[in-house]
């Protein structure tokens, strides 16, 4: 059990602890009562390991950052990429539909999905906007919004993060915008979300800017270069602006 100070009477459980959003999360100490058992003891692919964790410990709140989430992964094994994004957000949602159906009681899932989703091609896209991922892990997460939708009380995050500590590279783009947020920044927002009494898709990040600009705060000799560059040798695309409209958040969280 992990301990902190908010979302005072909730019991949570947070899948996908090890990644990088989940153990950032647990690092954070943020949500009281946070229960994030290892893979070995709830895996989204095991439908029964699941049903164990959920109807022993009757949470309130579940928080699914679990996923097959490197683009080149996703490009090399698409069907891997289906089964964890895709066939594990199912699991997870119908057990969670069986459960409320037991049990009478509701469960609020908090869904990370990715801003992927958009074309990304023109930025600013907002909640509503068109959609159309532009690589598999996109179409993956797309997918598994859909099948999330069935939970009466979801709640979609469509973000983009990065690790500030892994700003490691020698260069980044200076024409590839995005709404990219720190991940530390992102668990911040994610207890925000959580604790409002919203329900449905919203984009979560910074406003739009590049990610050279971004990054070189954390990496402050990062060089800047093309997009052209980094795609080149690479067998997957990358965005051109995939920056969010931020309007809904900026209204969530005025809200007490």
């Amino acid at each position: 059990m992990i301990f902190g100070d908010s979302l005072k009477k909730n019991k949570i459980l947070l899948i996908g602890g090890s990644g990088n959003l989940g153990s950032s999360i647990v690092k954070s100490k943020l949500f009281k009562n946070l229960y994030s058992p290892n893979k070995k003891n709830l895996n989204i692919l095991n439908r029964k390991s699941i049903r164990k964790i959920i109807y022993k410990y009757k949470f309130n709140l579940i928080i699914n950052c679990a996923a097959m989430a490197r683009i080149v992964d996703c490009e090399k094994n698409p069907f891997k990429a289906i089964n964890v994004n895709i066939n594990g957000t199912y699991n997870l949602v119908k057990e969670i539909l069986d459960y409320e159906i037991k049990y009478k009681k509701k469960i609020k899932l908090v869904h990370i999905s990715s801003d992927g989703v958009y074309p990304s091609i023109k930025g600013n896209y907002s909640e509503k906007g068109p959609l159309g991922p532009y690589n598999t892990y996109g179409w993956t997460k797309l997918a598994s919004e859909f099948i999330v939708k069935f939970i009466n009380k979801h709640v979609i995050i469509r973000t983009r993060f990065f690790d500030g500590k892994k700003i490691k590279f020698k260069k980044s783009a200076n024409d590839i915008f995005t709404s990219s947020i720190e991940v530390n920044d992102l668990v911040k927002k994610i207890k925000s979300i959580s604790s409002k009494n919203f329900f449905g898709v919203i984009n979560v990040g910074l406003k739009r800017h590049s990610d050279f600009i971004e990054y070189k705060k954390y990496n402050p000799k990062l060089q800047s270069c093309r997009r052209t560059d980094i795609m080149k040798g690479l067998k997957v695309n990358l965005a051109k602006d995939s920056s969010m409209n931020l309007n809904l958040f900026n209204k969530i969280k005025k809200k007490k």
